[in-house]
């Protein structure tokens, strides 16, 4: 090859990789998203969903992230513990993004952990509350949510003036149920409440008249609720038709009680509701104006009120992923794994930073989320009786 012919060879190959590099840094960042879009529990994965949609929007009309902007990934994991450990690694190896955000249900999302670790990919868990999530020893692991233990000590508070001396609790036979049953039995042990039965219910079941009737056997005066939405109206109009004198306190913050109040009516009247975001009242949220803007983003593209109190966990989660990418200057896994630690920011929530759960060396990331409690007075959401009187 001459010389002039092996100059121009060379500023070709150079031009092109320069291109190729330009092209490569204006590429999308990828973000992995694994919810319940179909199943028992989809209406709740499907509002998640819608809030990241928000979140991502709201990101790339503000330029993006380190001058690229984001695309979501989404899949399936059809309310199933396999199919979100198979959704995982095909957002890994097949998409290759640098973090994911999932995955609903506990279950779902600890299936779906042992693949994280394998690949070495952090996730931003958005909803899940199982214990064993943070505790269990995954370094990849980052959950925005409240486990319940912590859900449990958010409610101590207000157990004296809710009037609970002897309670029975009914929830979904998953991680999350059982989980539920033993964090909140302790707290209520600890004050000096009488502990009853506790019953299970199946996911997709629709009868749970069965455990009812047992419940209304032990002579107690509060039953602890936990699960889905879809559940949770089937449970209380059971209740009402068999006459059970309960206060009913759902927990988890995925009951919906403006559905509640549409699917459920006077069966829902007078219960009591532990929820992570109050769109009922933006004005008291940590960030009154984030707040009012995205329950206004949310009704502006027609999306259904009720679906606020779980999709606001999408925006947040999405948000905090877009940081973490922001904080570690690029959109590789570890980078981004290790600047979730640096995080801090507010969300829809309230703030939104991490700290170490679980074994020495293999620590989870742990937010503390605010929570709060509102009940179905005179059909609509309201603060508590015990609060408003005050």
């Amino acid at each position: 090859m001459t010389r002039p012919l092996a100059v121009l060879v060379a500023l070709v190959a150079t031009a092109t990789l320069a291109a190729s590099s330009t092209v490569s840094a204006q590429a999308p960042i990828k973000i992995g998203v694994i919810e319940p879009l179909s199943g028992p529990v989809a209406a709740s994965g499907n509002y998640v969903r819608m809030g990241a949609e928000i979140a991502s929007d709201w990101i790339n009309a503000r330029g993006g992230v380190n001058g690229r902007k984001i695309t979501l990934i989404i899949e399936d994991n059809k309310s199933d513990p396999k199919e979100a450990a198979s959704a995982a690694e095909k957002l890994i190896v097949r998409d290759r993004v640098p973090a994911i955000m999932g995955a609903w249900g506990s279950s779902m999302t600890l299936a779906a952990m042992p693949k994280l670790e394998e690949y070495g990919v952090p996730m931003v868990v958005e909803t899940s509350s199982a214990a064993a999530i943070t505790k269990r020893g995954n370094p990849w692991i980052f959950r925005i949510s409240p486990p319940s233990d912590m859900e449990a000590l958010g409610l101590e508070q207000y157990v004296d003036r809710l009037g609970v001396r002897r309670a029975d609790f009914l929830a979904v036979n998953t991680d999350w149920g059982r989980g539920a049953i033993a964090a909140f039995g302790d707290m209520l042990k600890k004050k000096g409440v009488a502990v009853g039965a506790a019953e299970y219910m199946d996911q997709a079941a629709t009868d749970m008249n069965a455990q009812l009737t047992k419940i209304k056997g032990t002579g107690g005066d509060t039953l602890f609720l936990t699960t889905a939405v879809e559940q949770i109206t089937l449970v209380l109009k059971q209740a009402q038709e068999q006459r059970l004198a309960r206060k009913i306190v759902t927990t988890g913050g995925s009951s919906s009680p403006t559905q509640l109040i549409k699917q459920a009516g006077a069966a829902a009247e007078g219960s009591y509701h532990i929820v992570f975001f109050m769109p009922w009242f933006p004005e008291a949220m940590p960030d009154a104006k984030l707040a009012r803007a995205f329950v206004d983003e949310w009704s502006k593209r027609g999306h259904p009120f009720e679906g606020l109190t779980e999709g606001f966990r999408g925006h947040d989660g999405i948000a905090t992923i877009v940081e973490a990418i922001r904080v570690a200057g690029r959109d590789e896994p570890t980078a981004v794994r290790d600047a979730l630690w640096r995080v801090s920011l507010v969300g829809v929530n309230g703030p939104i930073r991490f700290e170490k759960d679980g074994p020495t060396g293999k620590e989870s990331g742990q937010s503390k989320p605010s929570i709060f409690v509102v009940q179905i007075r005179d059909g609509k959401v309201a603060l508590p009786d015990f609060l408003a009187k005050q």
